[in-house]
């Protein structure tokens, strides 16, 4: 009377709703890609390629926030000229902007 009776289903739609039911995990790794993954590697190469390209007279600003002229490049340290006769050494990697050419004055 409380106790209902048990049923066999059929074998081929347990295998549908479990596939069913990994569908949502599999679209969330897949638009996590697109929009997270995927930009976040394309900046990286964007930065490499941009350091990569640094050379003497090119205008900078730093991750601080200085601006100046590169007057100096070596493999991991750039020399940064931030006012006449005052020559800064910091990484590569601290460069964050490339500016266009006569920027600075």
């Amino acid at each position: 009377m409380f106790i209902s009776n048990a049923y066999a289903q059929a074998a081929g739609a347990a295998q549908d709703t479990s596939l069913m039911s990994f569908l949502p995990i599999i679209l969330m790794f897949v638009v996590l890609y697109f929009v997270m993954i995927r930009p976040q590697m394309k900046r990286q190469k964007e930065q490499k390629t941009m350091l990569d390209a640094l050379a003497k007279g090119d205008e900078v600003i730093t991750a601080g926030g200085i601006a100046g002229k590169v007057t100096k490049v070596s493999d991991t340290f750039v020399s940064v000229e931030v006012s006449n006769g005052v020559d800064i050494q910091i990484q590569k990697s601290a460069v964050t902007t490339l500016l266009p050419k006569g920027t600075l004055k």
